[in-house]
């Protein structure tokens, strides 16, 4: 069978999908990943540190406006609108199918297609917070200071998003409602990662379901354990499974 057709079928069949995301899920929708080619560690940029030492803990709180200066030309894209995988992903919750989007990524484009159980294991661009009094504020605060470190308008505290960088524990509730949901599910689709992240990408070892789909254009350390592999784009697979659906 075509696997297109074969993942359709599995859809059909499944009462419980998870979707596991990682950079690959947005490329499409115009925002770099990290480790391609094309990705964002392989990108010229006008820092002399590498992008891993850039988006670390410890040289947020040394070098904030460097940081600030690279998150807001690299890592935040406002233009950037949810793709075919977006789409479909949030349609099939609606249809009841879906129970849980568990995404690497910051970008929120889930959510702006309409997906409402997204866990975020590394935060969001669109959650800020003062790091002396925690008065949280929006993206919009962060692209307002167009330059420089954002302060909070209450105390003049930093303002730092809420996203994990290295050097930073995943939140903890996150990650026991990802395993959970993984392993309640019968349908795991994993999509747009190369499953290098730790400890991201093992928690899809706790999944006990029928099948597992792999969408990614290289192979990854678990292409071992998939049931499926689809190596074409994701948003125009999942665009045309949303059309045979």
């Amino acid at each position: 069978m075509d696997p297109l057709q074969t993942l359709v079928s599995w859809i059909k069949d499944s009462g419980s999908i998870v979707f596991f995301g990682g950079a690959g899920t947005s490329t499409e929708s115009g925002i770099p990943d990290f480790r391609s080619a094309a990705g964002l560690y392989q990108t010229q940029h006008n820092s002399p540190y590498p992008p891993e030492v850039m988006l670390s803990r410890s040289f947020f709180m040394s070098s904030p406006d460097i940081f600030f200066d690279f998150y807001r030309s690299k890592m935040i894209h406002p233009e950037a609108k949810p793709n075919g995988a977006h789409q479909l992903l949030a349609q099939l919750e609606r249809d009841g199918k879906l129970k849980a989007v568990i995404t690497q990524n910051i970008d929120g484009l889930h959510q702006l297609a309409g997906s409402r159980r997204v866990l975020e294991l590394h935060g969001s661009i669109h959650r800020n917070h003062c790091m002396d009094c925690s008065r949280y504020y929006g993206l919009d605060q962060v692209l307002a200071s167009e330059a420089g470190v954002p302060r909070c308008t209450e105390c003049g505290g930093i303002i730092k998003p809420d996203v994990v960088l290295y050097e930073e524990e995943l939140d903890h509730d996150v990650l026991v409602e990802s395993v959970a949901a993984i392993a309640a599910a019968d349908l795991l689709i994993i999509g747009g990662t190369s499953l290098t992240v730790q400890p991201a990408a093992s928690l899809i070892t706790y999944f006990r379901g029928r099948h597992t789909v792999l969408l990614n254009g290289d192979p990854t350390p678990y292409d071992h354990q998939a049931d499926l592999i689809i190596t074409d784009r994701i948003g125009a697979v999942m665009g045309k499974i949303q059309e045979l659906l």
